[in-house]
């Protein structure tokens, strides 16, 4: 009987114990880095600090533009053609790195259609959009100031949402 009671004790002990899972969060605490890739990115760009990561919500929601907002929609104002691509209508985001000189670079596009699903747009949008918005040359470092008054620029994320509608360009968000 002992004989028996013992590898049943450790089989019932086995199956009480549970498997470690690791979780993920669904509400991860940054959206993530642009990471340097040879194919799209200046190998001149040079980030100040590769250490700091500052998203676009971190920090004052201002978009730190010389002009303001008022001179980015302007600029597309002035240099978007909407000719090519008639039927498109959804929101394309560009997200890039403002570094602590006030060059861009790392510039990412992504879009999708008015119910938030992944939307490739027709090529004349997007690098349209894509080369106005390399070709913006407003942006300023945000700048952090110390305990003993020392006042630090730093790299930063932003981004540039398009609200196309029917090809038009209809909003710019932030």
């Amino acid at each position: 009987m002992k004989k028996l009671f013992i590898p049943l004790l450790f089989i019932s002990m086995s199956a009480f114990c549970q498997e470690q899972k690791s979780t993920t969060s669904l509400y991860p605490r940054s959206i993530g880095n642009i990471e340097f890739d040879p194919n799209l990115d200046k190998k001149e760009f040079q980030l100040c600090r590769s250490d700091v990561d500052v998203q676009y919500y971190s920090g004052k929601n201002d978009t730190n533009y010389q002009g303001d907002k008022e001179m980015i929609e302007k600029a597309f104002k002035e240099k978007y053609n909407p000719e090519n691509a008639k039927n498109e209508s959804g929101l394309i985001r560009i997200r890039f790195i403002v570094n602590c000189k006030g060059e861009t670079d790392r510039f990412r596009v992504i879009g999708m259609d008015e119910n938030y699903q992944k939307k490739i747009f027709d090529k004349s949008i997007t690098e349209q959009l894509l080369r106005i918005s390399k070709n913006l040359k407003g942006w300023m470092p945000k700048n952090f100031t110390s305990k003993t008054n020392e006042v630090f620029s730093y790299d930063y994320y932003q981004y540039l949402i398009f609200k196309i509608k029917n090809g038009q360009l209809i909003e710019i968000l932030p």
